[in-house]
């Protein structure tokens, strides 16, 4: 029997699904190769962000337009911290001396300094070795992004900014070391910011991470100053939370259009994100209550997804930290929100609320006509 030579016979495809995101080698609906994800190819330009409709008031600067509001309470929790560190630094070998606690609890507190520069030192490197870097030519929608939201914010230098493999996990953090600034995306979030999917949200995550690094929130000497910060429950993670806070203003302020679709990719994934109700989720921040959610919510570095959402909604005020939303209590949506040029109702420009619809309970006056 002869053998055949021949190479096998590649997988019949439909007309044009090379185009469609079919891989030409396998036949697998997926990726082409030889454009990458779906929606970054040659030529397409991300759209840039809305300009303000006029000069406005705005409302405690939670609005798209101006300098973006530090949370509320931020500097305050970040005040505490930083005295109870300082006397966890100066208390600690004290006590240490004295005989009070083993050497074993204070050598990493003494040690601090090196420990969180070396810390920051290695996340950095990873990422200049293992990341994939994101330049005019490499990614150039999301560079422009970057650079958009640095000068958006009046940053004198652009962070680097980065995509690595996230195995599943969606994620986006920033760092720093030394005098460099940096973020990185993860690439199973970075992933829905094709034209075929949501580029918007992609900058708005983009800019909530360029923000975090306006609002100074990796400095080395704010991060040494909140050295004590997972030793302290609650208070420590209201910090946090109000950090997410801000940063969010950041974002809602480069791209507020993504708002929504960030936070449902948050919650339902890559996959999911186009399917969750935005609305649907923030309805649920007054609803869901008891003692339980209330210790969740303050044990965690983010607040939880309904409350984030809701904060995004209601740009009234800023994001609660401890206690759920009242709707009771909540401002008309369209307070301190320019309309769009030539009048109209500010809820169909994008301004508002980012899902389906805004339930009209919210609306303590009613909608412009």
């Amino acid at each position: 029997m002869q053998s055949d030579d021949r190479p096998p016979s590649k997988p019949t495809l439909e007309p044009g699904s090379e185009q469609n995101g079919s891989n030409p080698v396998t036949g697998l609906v997926g990726w082409n190769p030889a454009s990458g994800p779906p929606g970054w190819v040659p030529g397409y330009q991300s759209p840039a962000p809305m300009p303000p409709a006029g000069p406005i008031h705005p409302t405690r600067g939670l609005s798209p337009f101006g300098i973006p509001a530090r949370h509320i309470l931020e500097i305050p929790l970040l005040a505490v911290i930083v005295v109870l560190t300082g006397l966890f630094f100066v208390l600690g070998p004290l006590m240490t001396l004295a005989g009070w606690i083993p050497v074993q609890i204070t050598a990493p507190l003494i040690l601090a300094p090196l420990i969180l520069w070396l810390q920051r030192g290695l996340l950095f490197a990873s990422l200049r070795t293992s990341g994939v870097k994101i330049t005019p030519t490499q990614f150039p929608d999301a560079h422009r992004m970057v650079t958009e939201a640095a000068a958006r914010f009046g940053m004198a230098t652009v962070p680097d900014a980065y995509v690595v493999l996230g195995n599943g996990a969606i994620n986006a953090f920033a760092s720093g070391h030394g005098f460099r600034r940096f973020i990185a995306v993860n690439s199973d979030l970075f992933e829905i910011g094709g034209a075929a999917r949501d580029p918007d949200a992609l900058a708005f995550i983009i800019a909530h991470e360029v923000g975090h690094i306006a609002a100074g929130h990796v400095s080395y000497w704010r991060w040494l100053g909140m050295y004590v910060l997972p030793y302290l429950p609650i208070l420590g993670g209201s910090l946090q939370r109000a950090q997410e806070y801000t940063a969010d203003n950041y974002g809602y302020c480069y791209r507020h259009q993504g708002a929504s679709g960030a936070m449902r990719a948050l919650a339902g994934g890559k996959y999911l994100n186009t399917l969750v109700g935005f609305d649907e989720m923030a309805d649920r921040a007054p609803a869901e209550r008891g003692f339980f959610v209330w210790l969740y919510n303050g044990l965690v570095s983010h607040p939880v997804l309904t409350w984030r959402m809701w904060a995004l909604r209601d740009r009234s005020k800023h994001g609660n930290l401890l206690w759920r939303p009242n709707p009771k209590i909540a401002l008309p949506l369209h307070t301190g929100f320019a309309p769009p040029t030539g009048g109209g109702d500010p809820r169909q420009s994008g301004y508002l609320s980012q899902g389906g619809h805004t339930p009209a309970s919210y609306w303590s006056t009613p909608p412009p006509s």
